[in-house]
């Protein structure tokens, strides 16, 4: 059976997350941890995704994911958090964690953001996407074009893009998802992501930006 570690230290959002869990991964055993030295122990049994917090007993944020991914590192790390510091979160990026969620979002955000990371792609909150290409852009020395180009490139996942461009065809998700051997609700997750990326309102917009950037 596949499963599924909540790390939070309070009770009630274990349990929202818990829910969201049942209802884009309803097959998955949710195994519970309210610190992070319960957590690595948990993580030693290699679980399918991890969902946690940042701040909680045992550990701070950073050595506390590093050892979470340590422990199980065959497992996609989905941060669910109230902490919004640029320095943290890219901090974290930089140790390859699968994507973040603030907590404040809807269920149906978190349902998205679970069944991307499930489907092997990286779920970052537009603004995220745009600190972490201005920060590699920077390092690399671009030329005057490079932060233009760079932010759609850096937030779109080739699968994302494969999306977009069976989207631009006039294809529904049903017909995608058969073309790319997925189910429906991954491309939903998918096309959500991209239309987030893209700072787009609806599957056409984000279709005619994607086009306009040379990205489909």
């Amino acid at each position: 059976m596949k499963t599924c570690l909540i790390c939070d230290d309070h009770a009630m959002m274990r349990e929202a997350l818990a829910g969201a869990v049942a209802i884009g991964w309803p097959d998955a055993q949710v195994i519970e941890a309210d610190d992070y030295p319960s957590a690595w122990a948990a993580a030693a049994a290699a679980p399918d995704l991890i969902i946690s917090d940042l701040i909680m007993p045992g550990s701070g944020p950073v050595e506390g994911i590093r050892r979470l991914g340590e422990a199980a590192p065959g497992a996609p790390i989905l941060v669910v958090t109230g902490n919004d510091e640029d320095e943290l979160l890219l901090a974290l990026l930089k140790l390859g964690v699968a994507g973040f969620a603030p907590k404040t979002s809807k269920s149906a955000v978190i349902e998205a953001a679970i069944r991307l990371v499930l489907a092997g792609g990286r779920y970052l909150p537009p603004r995220l996407a745009d600190i972490a290409t201005r920060e590699a852009v920077q390092s690399s020395g671009p030329t005057a074009s490079a932060p233009i180009m760079a932010a759609p490139l850096a937030r779109l996942t080739e699968r994302q893009l494969d999306v977009l461009r069976l989207i631009a065809t006039g294809g529904s998700n049903k017909e995608i998802a058969r073309d790319l051997d997925l189910s429906p609700a991954t491309i939903k997750a998918h096309t959500a992501a991209a239309i987030a990326a893209l700072g787009a309102a609806n599957r056409t917009e984000a279709v005619v930006r994607a086009q306009s950037m040379g990205l489909i």
